[in-house]
Formats: C-alpha cells, structure tokens, sequence
C-alpha cells in the first residue's frame, strides 16, 4: 500500500470496509462541531487476518507523519497489536490485558496503543441494561466471536467489583480454538467468579445449541463481524431465542441476518432487540477524544447533539 503524508490532521479508520461506514459522513459534521479545525478521516482496509507486515507498515507510517495524528482499529485489533506490539512507546493497561489495538493516537511525542473497547462497550451495555440488569433476573451471557469485542465486553461484565451485577453464566464461541485459548488466558487474569464456558463452533449448529440451553432474559451478542465484514449470522434460521432475550448486534450497518433472525421471533419470544449505534457513538467519541486530545462527554445533552449530528449527516 502506498501512503501519502497528509496535509491536514487526519485520523485513520483502518477496517475492512471503511468507505461504507457512516463515519465518513458524520466525522467531517462532528469535526465541526468540536472545533477540530481541518480535521480529516481516511480509511485504510485490509483483508481479514492481513499480513503482519501490512499492519506494520500503516502503524510506522503514522508514526512517522506528523499531521497524522492517530486511528481508530476494527476488525484488526488483534492482530495488529501482536504484528506491531513494538512500535508502540507506551500500551495502555487495557491493552496489555486484552492483548488488542483499537486506538492509536499520539502524546508528547510518543506513539501509544490503546484498548478503548472496554470503556465504549461498557458505556454502551450499561446505557441499555440499565441498573443491576444480571442481578435482577439471573440472566447469563452468550457471546459468539472471540476477538476484542469479546473480550471487553466479558471484562466489563464479569469483574468482581460489580457485586452482584454479573452474568449466572457467560458462554463464548468462536470458530477457531486459538482465539478461545486466547481469550481463556485473558480471563484467567480477571477477578471473577463467573463461570466460563469455551465452545468450539465451528458451524452455526453449534451456536443454536449453545443457545436452546440459556436462562430466560439472557444477553445474546453477535460479535463475529457476520452481517458487516461478511455475509450471513453465527446463527441458523432454525435458532430458538430464550424468551425475554436480549438480541445485541454490535454491527449496525450491513445485511445484519443476526438481526432478522431476532425480529422474526420479537413477538412470540418477547425479545428486546438492539443493533450497534450507540456502540459506534461511545467507540468513536472515545478515539477522537483522544487522537485530538479534546473533551467529549459520555452522557447529557451534549452528547444527545452528537448522537443527533450523527443521525443526520449518515442520512444525508
């Protein structure tokens, strides 16, 4: 790939399909809003589980412009944490716990790596559970894909400073073992009494009978990237939701089949349905604030104009 030095302060969105994405409409309107004075967004894509190389290069590449001023990482995360892991003069604590790059930015003239996940998909989680969701119906989490999505939404929601408010159970499916063994090692890691199931599946069966088996009211999250970075759901049409389930994309663009599947039942298994909006609000809110080191809050007004600013320039 070839780079070009930018000309005014640019934050990368390195991902698989960056020019479909709503930011490239809403960040030039949020940039307004912010006063980031000539501030720009690029997309750089790679293909799934790239070249290590790849990665390398994009990361030397801003670290090295001086108006590109950082990124926010999707789909990559992990890989390119483990590729360029080296680069970086300082890995923040989340990241070196989840072993994942999902911001990079730059402070005194030093090129960090940060994990923002567990902060964006915890604001995101609490913002729809509402107060002591787990502790109220016993409910557990199921989450299928492994990657850093994952692991910081187990993070956030198994630790034992939650008190009573963690899942009965948390079950975690991926196709590959290697991402399971990975992210088993992250938990261990973890103060937490939650227990942890590791499932193996390798086709869309396997998730179906993960799910026949879960508590009324439980958390069911697709965090596989299918119905965005590829066609199709973790799940076969043929899934049963429990009743009272909560059906969470973290995708919000896209075929979203995990979605359809969820809307079918909506009614007959009184789900509540949520896609990942307010997940890509608090994800990118939470890079920009610190690739352009300005404040943006989480909650209020302010943040309500933002959600609204984004709604708007996506339709345009």
């Amino acid at each position: 790939m070839t780079y070009t030095p930018a000309t005014r302060p640019t934050l990368y969105f390195i991902g698989v399909t960056t020019a479909k994405s709503s930011i490239m409409k809403v960040f030039p309107a949020w940039a307004a809003f912010l006063g980031l004075e000539n501030a720009v967004i690029k997309g750089i894509d790679f293909p799934l589980h790239a070249d290590p190389a790849a990665y390398r290069e994009a990361v030397e590449f801003i670290r090295d412009d001086p108006l590109s001023l950082g990124a926010l990482v999707t789909t990559h995360k992990i890989d390119l944490f483990h590729a360029a892991r080296d680069l970086f003069d300082v890995i923040d604590p989340h990241a070196r716990l989840m072993g994942e790059t999902s911001c990079i930015s730059k402070q005194h003239g030093k090129l960090v790596c940060h994990a923002k996940d567990p902060i964006s998909s915890g604001l995101a989680i609490d913002g729809f559970l509402g107060p002591d969701y787990f502790a109220k119906t016993g409910a557990e989490l199921f989450s299928m894909g492994a990657g850093g999505s994952t692991i910081a939404i187990t993070w956030h929601l198994m630790r034992q400073s939650r008190g009573a408010d963690v899942p009965a159970r948390i079950v975690v499916t991926n196709r590959s073992q290697h991402r399971l063994d990975e992210i088993r090692k992250i938990h261990q890691d973890v103060a937490s009494h939650v227990p942890v199931n590791y499932v193996l599946a390798e086709e869309p069966s396997a998730n179906d009978a993960v799910l026949a088996g879960l508590k009324p009211g439980s958390l069911v999250i697709n965090a596989t990237g299918l119905g965005k970075d590829a066609p199709g759901s973790p799940l076969t049409d043929a899934a049963i939701f429990p009743r009272e389930a909560i059906a969470w994309d973290l995708n919000y663009r896209g075929d979203l089949v995990f979605l359809s599947q969820a809307r079918r039942q909506e009614t007959e298994r009184a789900l509540r349905i949520e896609d990942g909006w307010t997940y890509f609000l608090h994800g990118w809110t939470q890079v920009i604030a610190e690739v352009f080191h300005v404040e943006i809050p989480t909650s209020g007004s302010r943040f309500g104009r933002i959600s609204e600013i984004a709604i708007e320039a996506a339709k345009a």
